[in-house]
């Protein structure tokens, strides 16, 4: 947790007021048992109602006064906790969108929901306990056995030997259940992976009537985060019962020693109410201190996962300077021997070389797995090449600021992703001030305009989360729409028209080629009738570049190409425009 301490920096005012206000109210905690034993020694013992009235009211005075100090204490603690919530969740949130793709991959995003939800609430709670019971349970315990040698040196060692054996059944508990808080989070990322999965794919496990078995997978992580948690329970139970059984023979030791003193007149019958007031000071001290123990055990395992998405550098990183030079006549996109690999896997693609001239279509086929995605991901640097280079207008995209490369760019996913808000919303992602006229041209282009405005609130119509409330095709074009709003110089289309059908795709593909003449298309597909007419297609198998060509060129140069159209098309379809 200490390298989290910068988000605390705002909150020093309350770091220092609160335990300084419980401190007070601990102080008048200790005074309470030294007043106890005057009123007994000297008002009940000599029958005097004025003098226990008396201390009496001095008793609840500094109740009263200890109550205000620990609502400020309470408020201070509040303030604190939720800010520094507020703060690590806002500067991981960020941290996150810094992260590339590979790092997004490798952490998963259940178990980043789940760092950013319940391991925050739990560094909460321990921010808010440091500043109300972190220094004054310790200082209560130090202060009882102060205030215990004062009163008798030698019934005092019990205080000391009862001290000892708490801590070391605090020690003892808390070595051990750091691992199983860890485990207990590991096993809830399982299960909220399980539940996402469930949830996001629920039409599909009722299709294939798997409910049973995906029960079955659910109850068996659910079991397994619950067998952890419950050893960590049994651990955690050991303290209360251990701890009271510790203070409970310290303090019969006292009351059995004690009141051999009291006969031979060395203490007075006070005195031993407030050794024994202490004790139990003491023991309801350390009962706070083994809670303490769980929740900062608890907060430590936490903080390692909240530390680890902060340590996580981003492989693609944005260069700091902007000095680039764009070249006029150099090709849109150009490729030079580019290789890449994921990180568990061989390399994607293998050696990649070739240029796509400005104002052209370039279609990019082949079979499933050959690379054509993970191809065109490099191109607004999602991914970085792991050896070769990829240029943009004659300039290496590593030499590009992000939102300038990025802005040259309108990608559109394999998935077609909308957000939960109005079709308006969605579509002014790239361009936040474009007009009705833009807005109306996209739609238009890809084939969305008839369905919009069937709509009863057209433009305003609200899409809910993950575009749910339309169909596949309707998504498709909708993210197809958002990207040309922003009139990139680079289409980039990865497999966008999958979900519609032949005349809607033919229709697009002729609004395309009639609307973007200013635009560079990349054009990602299975289908042959997709890229046919490009200007050029390359085609992709096993992550190596096949051929590149046109249609015709291609029939006769490539037998891939041609194998792939004879499986889709009519061998007199293949050869005739």
């Amino acid at each position: 947790m200490w390298k989290l301490r910068r988000f605390l920096k705002d909150y020093r005012l309350q770091l220092t007021v609160g335990p300084v206000c419980k401190l007070i109210e601990a102080v008048f905690e200790l005074l309470i048992p030294l007043i106890t034993a005057d009123i007994i020694d000297n008002g009940v013992r000599n029958h005097d109602v004025g003098y226990v009235l008396q201390r009496g009211g001095l008793m609840v005075l500094l109740g009263a006064l200890g109550l205000c100090f620990a609502l400020v204490c309470q408020k201070s603690a509040s303030i604190a906790s939720q800010g520094f919530g507020t703060k690590v969740r806002n500067a991981m949130f960020r941290h996150i969108n810094t992260l590339s793709h590979s790092e997004l991959d490798r952490l998963g995003t259940p178990s980043l929901i789940t760092r950013m939800t319940n391991d925050i609430n739990r560094l909460q709670l321990a921010v808010a306990m440091l500043i109300r019971l972190v220094i004054r349970a310790p200082f209560l315990v130090i202060g009882a056995l102060i205030m215990a040698m004062l009163i008798d040196l030698r019934l005092s060692l019990f205080f000391f030997l009862a001290a000892l054996l708490i801590g070391l059944v605090l020690f003892f508990v808390m070595t051990r259940s750091v691992p199983y808080y860890k485990r207990i989070q590991k096993n809830l990322d399982a299960v909220s992976l399980i539940s996402r999965e469930n949830l996001s794919g629920n039409r599909v496990i009722r299709a294939f009537s798997r409910q049973t078995a995906d029960e079955s997978r659910f109850d068996e992580r659910n079991d397994a985060l619950a067998a952890t948690a419950v050893r960590a329970g049994r651990l955690s139970a050991l303290l209360n019962p251990l701890t009271y059984v510790i203070a409970q023979a310290a303090i019969i030791a006292i009351v059995w020693f004690g009141s051999g003193f009291v006969f031979n007149g060395d203490l007075k019958p006070g005195q031993i109410i407030a050794l024994v007031n202490y004790m139990t000071q003491i023991l309801l001290a350390m009962i706070v201190v083994s809670n303490l123990v769980v929740i900062f055990t608890n907060a430590s395992a936490s903080a390692a996962r909240v530390n680890e998405v902060f340590e996580t550098a981003p492989s693609v990183q944005e260069p700091e300077g902007s000095a680039f030079q764009e070249q006029p006549d150099a090709p849109c996109v150009e490729f030079r021997n580019v290789t890449f690999g994921y990180s568990d896997h061989g390399a994607a693609i293998r050696n990649i070389s070739f240029s796509v001239q400005r104002k052209t279509t370039v279609g990019i086929i082949g079979g499933t797995g050959s690379g054509k995605s993970t191809l065109v991901n490099l191109i607004p640097r999602f991914y970085d090449a792991s050896e070769g280079q990829i240029l943009v207008n004659g300039v290496d995209v590593r030499d590009y600021p992000f939102g300038i490369l990025r802005g040259k760019i309108g990608f559109v996913p394999q998935k077609a992703e909308l957000f939960s808000g109005t079709i308006r919303e969605n579509l002014c992602w790239g361009k936040k001030d474009a007009s009705d006229e833009e807005i109306e041209k996209a739609l238009r282009i890809s084939q969305s305009y008839d369905f919009v405005s069937a709509l009863p609130e057209k433009l305003e119509y609200h899409i809910s989360a993950g575009g749910k409330n339309l169909s596949g095709g309707q998504r498709q074009r909708l993210t197809i729409a958002r990207a040309l709003v922003s009139q990139p110089e680079l289409l980039i289309l990865d497999d966008s028209a999958s979900a519609l059908d032949f005349a809607t795709d033919a229709a697009l593909r002729k609004a395309l080629h009639e609307e973007t003449a200013d635009m560079t298309v990349l054009m990602v597909s299975q289908r042959v009738g997709t890229v046919r007419y490009a200007d050029r297609i390359l085609v992709m198998d096993g992550g190596e570049l096949e051929g590149t060509g046109t249609h015709q060129e291609l029939l006769q140069t490539c037998p891939l190409y041609r194998e792939i159209c004879l499986s889709q098309l009519k061998e007199e379809e293949v050869e005739n425009p």
